[in-house]
Parts: structure tokens; sequence; C-alpha cells
């Protein structure tokens, strides 16, 4: 069997992972697998990989989001060219991630999908499938993606942003005429949320399936480390937070609010920060800021480093920062909000209100004082390769 997997990213970032990883499952099982991608692509060894297009594509397509608020309505001569790599390769099941990112034309790829016939899979891991411009909409309290996404967008210069124009109306039309054009596809999403979200939504004809995101537990478990040493922060109880982007919809603002409260005994390590993030907070005593890492076990190793792992992400869908830092055996605190909560149970973390720093910081403090327990968590629970196999076969079928 031949799975064409088609994301923004390849070996970058959660979704970057995630198709590397099921490609890699697939092709153990005596499959052939291909993955086609946008930007930031990666090498791995043994997984063929296509790009679409070119940096000068991605530019183009960019400034067409920016001007006109059409994203997934350019990259024209790149879609046309990977439709015929697409008919070259053959697949017997085309699985989508995230079709949003400046890099594929949506008309061009699903008026193809139509009239192929080839059974789809489609894995969300955002809601920018069902509305007319934003990937979430938690943060603003946003609803129009039930009824048409008319009038002005109130996130129009959120990603994919746009300077002037708001075409909500018209994406929010046309992603519903060409995403359920097609006859036999599955939609996968990594929360039960995100579910809940897609079968109010005009997605909703078709199957939905959870699959939760899992992680590599070779690689996040318990890993030395000598990140207290090198940064002169033994002795201290370290709230860690980790993201690709910090801002004010990741919390940041939020550990700033944090660091306020707590006293000397504690310390916060933010990883990911920009140039100019690391320099605002230079002057805060109890923070320290570092760049982003691309090595794993690293940061394996400052996940099992810290005490507690605080995620005040305001939207998402199903973190996997929660599940390796659970994997690391450190607990940790995360807002109710999308399908975050989900990756908590039993004694793996707290749920705390969104916005609710004092609480937070009351939790931290217990902490502080609590024995915690730090075996390692098996978060793999069903076996998502068997699981993701029975879909494309029950596609093929």
């Amino acid at each position: 069997m031949k799975i064409l997997q088609i994301n923004s990213v390849c070996g970058f970032g959660s979704t970057g992972n995630i198709v590397i990883d099921i490609a890699k499952m697939v092709m153990e099982q005596g499959h052939d697998a291909l993955i086609a991608y946008g930007r930031n692509g990666k090498e791995h060894l043994g997984i063929k990989t296509l790009r679409i297009g070119n940096d000068y594509d991605v530019y183009l397509h960019g400034l067409y989001t920016r001007l006109m608020d059409k994203t997934g309505f350019a990259s024209t001569k790149a879609t046309v060219k990977f439709i015929e790599d697409i008919k070259h390769y053959k697949p017997d099941i085309i699985h989508l991630h995230n079709i949003h990112g400046y890099y594929i034309n949506i008309e061009i790829l699903f008026n193809f999908l139509g009239e192929a016939s080839i059974p789809v899979v489609w894995t969300l891991h955002d809601c920018w499938a069902f509305t007319g411009h934003c990937a979430h909409f938690d943060y603003v309290g946003c609803d129009k993606w039930k009824t048409g996404c008319k009038g002005s967008c109130p996130q129009k210069k959120s990603y994919p942003a746009s300077l002037f124009l708001s075409n909500a109306d018209f994406n929010y039309r046309k992603k519903k005429e060409l995403f359920t054009s097609i006859n036999k596809m599955t939609i996968v999403t990594p929360s039960k949320w995100l579910a809940g979200l897609v079968k109010e939504s005009f997605l909703q004809k078709y199957p939905t399936e959870v699959i939760h995101n899992c992680i590599n537990t070779e690689i996040f478990k318990p890993t030395l480390s000598d990140f207290r040493q090198k940064y002169a922060i033994e002795g201290k109880f370290i709230i860690l937070g980790v993201a690709n982007i910090w801002d004010k919809r990741k919390g940041f603002d939020d550990f700033i609010k944090l660091s306020q409260m707590l006293g000397d005994l504690f310390h916060i390590v933010l990883v990911g920060l920009n140039e100019k993030q690391i320099e605002d907070i230079k002057n805060i005593k109890n923070i320290t800021g570092i760049r982003r890492t691309s090595n794993a076990a690293e940061l394996a190793g400052l996940y099992t480093t810290a005490n507690v792992f605080f995620n005040p992400t305001y939207e998402d869908n199903y973190p996997t920062v929660n599940l390796e830092a659970i994997a690391c055996g450190t607990p940790v605190i995360t807002y109710n909000t999308g399908g975050s909560p989900e990756t908590i149970y039993g004694r793996t973390g707290y749920i705390i209100n969104i916005g609710d720093v004092k609480s937070v910081s009351n939790t931290i403090i217990k902490l502080a004082y609590m024995q915690r327990n730090t075996t390692p968590s098996n978060l793999r629970g069903r076996d998502t390769f068997s699981y993701y196999m029975e879909i494309y076969e029950n596609s093929i079928l």
C-alpha cells in the first residue's frame, strides 16, 4: 500500500514530527510512504519526501494572503505540478494534515481529489478547515464559523494575517464547497474537543475518529541534565514553559505575572523566546529565557529538571508539550481550554481556569511542599499506528 501525506512542514514542529512518525510506522509494516510538504523540511534517512513549490512560491502566497485574505487560493503553478506528481506516485491513500501555510492551492487540490476517487484521511490539527479565516477562535470567543463567517473577521490580522481586506465570507463558502466534495473521507482529530467542533461544522457529514497525538517515549523520558548548574539555579523550584512562538495567546504575559507572585525559592525557565523577548525579561531575576531548541534529548533533560511544567495556552488542540513533560516525570499545570485538559489524567497534572494566574501560583506553592511521584507514564495508550491502519483499510474497503 502507498500512503501519501501532505503537510505544511516536514520534521519541524509538532505536525512535522507527526508526519515523520507516521511514515516510519507505515514503512515498518512493509508499506510505502511519501511526505509532500510546503516549507521547513528536514531530511530523514530512508523516508521519501517531496517539496511542493519553493521559497518564492511561499513568499508570493503569503503576500497574496496579506493583500487579499485568500490563503489557500494561490500557489497555482506549484499545485498543478504537484498533482502530476501524485498521479505518478499513484497512492492508495492520501493523508492530509495542515493544508494551510502558504504552499498549496486548495481549489486545485480538492477538484483533483473529488475526481480521482482516492480515499482521503484528513487529520485536523486546528480549526482552519471549517472557518473563513482563523486557525483558532477561542481567544476572541468568535462563533461566526457556525453560520458562515459573514461580516468583518475579528481575527483578520491574526494568522493567516490580512493587512487590508477581510474575505472570510468568501473563504468559508469556497471551503464548504470544496471540502464537502469528497465522496470518501475520514476526519481524524487529536482531541475530543476538536471532534465536537467538527460535528457542529459543515464537515459533520464525514465520519470522525479521535486519535490522540503521541510522543516518542524512547526520547522523552527521565533524562539527566546539567541545566541547573549551567544557569546557576541549583536549589530552585523550576517552573518550565515551552513553545515554538511565545505571545499573549500562548500565555507569555501570564508567566510575567507569575514571576511577580512567587518568591526567591522559585525560578521560571522559558524555552522558545525570540531575541526581543529575551531582552525584555533580562531584568527579571527569577526568569531565564532561552531560544528554541531542536535537540529533543536536550529538551527531555529540561523537562526532567523542572519541578513543574506550566502551559498557559489560551487556545490549543492537543498540545504534545504536555505529554512530553509528563513522560519525563514532570507534572503539568494547564488552562481549561481546547483539548489541553485531555492530556491530563490521574495525578499527572492540574487544570486551572483560563487566566487564573493566582490559582496557578497557589498550586505551584503547594507542589513545592509535596512529595510527588516521578515515575514516567506510558502515554501511548492504544497503538496509534494500528488505529491509523484501521482507518486506512476502512477507507479502501
